[in-house]
């Protein structure tokens, strides 16, 4: 089954905990948004989105559609039902199909492909047969750099069905504005769009935290948030990166037995507590790579490793390259 957003209620103090690293996480990741467009579809119609990618999301306007994820034993592999205001984001990496509501068609155009190209217009592009029309816009969302293990950790499908309780007032907001721009763009609507799936995404990220308060009790990553002694470790380690921390004086600082803490956060987060840290170290010396002018040796000791060649190694075994050379290639990539 699909994972429902859920609703929240957060008390000032508890979104404090879990914002900031929320934003620390997408911008370290370098989050790039793609709007690819308002989609008419008229039955029969299918059509299928090749591998790839980070995150998809749908949103739909009218009509309804069944979505199914490519690949056997899928978590959330069965069709789902969409119908109109839905709105769903994947994480699913091996491709999916969107079918016309009866499941009529015979053929399948992929996305992208030049009999069912992406569209490239700010008007809406018509696929399909005569029969009646499905809208729906869709984009996705791409991290230039690696994943924190908070993202890799978000379930294969995220649906919010229009109605549902559970799902927020703000992620309603923001579809809906979404879905009126690309009805009547106007100037800077590019921007604009993008703008609104961002914060698609950050409301579907909000509503994952508190989905193990809401019945999930298999809900490792983001959900460690809500948690105030984890969320609070983590809040630590994303202030404090450069700290020699240990699981010791992170448990000490939350008020926690070692062996309480370090299973706790192992079992919320999906990784040990100095595992997460290295990772933490590691993305946010990507950032600093991309963005600043800092050489190798102050990057390494912003993050917390005076020994260069420790940090080099580190960097290397996480990212598959070295410093020196992600440096570069992020350089080259910015001057295309």
């Amino acid at each position: 089954m699909p994972e429902i957003l859920e609703n929240m209620s957060i008390r000032p103090a508890q979104q404090e905990q879990w914002q900031d690293i929320v934003s620390d996480v997408l911008d370290a990741v370098h989050l790039q948004t793609r709007i690819f467009g308002r989609i008419d579809l008229g039955a029969p119609w299918a059509i299928r989105v090749p591998p790839g990618g980070d995150l998809f999301f749908y949103v739909m306007a009218r009509g309804g559609a069944w979505l199914e994820l490519e690949g056997a034993g899928t978590e959330g592999s069965a069709p789902i039902a969409l119908s109109a205001g839905d709105v769903v984001l994947l994480r699913h990496r091996g491709g999916h199909e969107l079918r016309d509501e009866g499941r009529t068609a015979r053929e399948v155009h992929t996305l992208g492909g030049g009999d069912c190209p992406r569209p490239t217009t700010p008007g809406a592009v018509r696929l399909g047969g005569d029969g009646p029309v499905t809208t729906l816009v869709t984009g996705a969302f791409t991290f230039v750099a690696r994943p924190n293990v908070l993202l890799e950790s978000l379930p294969a499908v995220l649906h919010a069905p229009a109605g549902d309780p559970r799902t927020t007032a703000q992620l309603t907001t923001a579809a809906q504005l979404i879905l009126a721009e690309s009805a009547a763009p106007g100037p800077g609507s590019s921007m604009l769009s993008a703008r609104l799936a961002e914060i698609l995404l950050i409301n579907a990220l909000r509503a994952r935290v508190r989905a193990r308060e809401t019945g999930d009790e298999h809900c490792p990553g983001l959900c460690a948030l809500a948690d105030p002694a984890i969320g609070a470790a983590l809040k630590l380690l994303h202030a404090r990166p450069a700290e020699a921390w240990t699981v010791e004086r992170l448990a000490n600082e939350v008020a926690m037995s070692r062996s309480a803490f370090a299973a706790r956060f192992a079992e919320l987060v999906g990784v040990p507590p100095l595992q997460y840290l290295t990772q933490w170290r590691m993305t946010e010396a990507a950032r600093r790579l991309r963005e600043s002018e800092e050489s190798v040796a102050q990057v390494a000791e912003r993050v917390g490793y005076a020994n260069a060649a420790a940090f080099m190694k580190a960097f290397t075994r996480v990212h598959g390259e070295g410093a020196g050379a992600y440096r570069r290639r992020h350089r080259r990539r910015e001057k295309a």
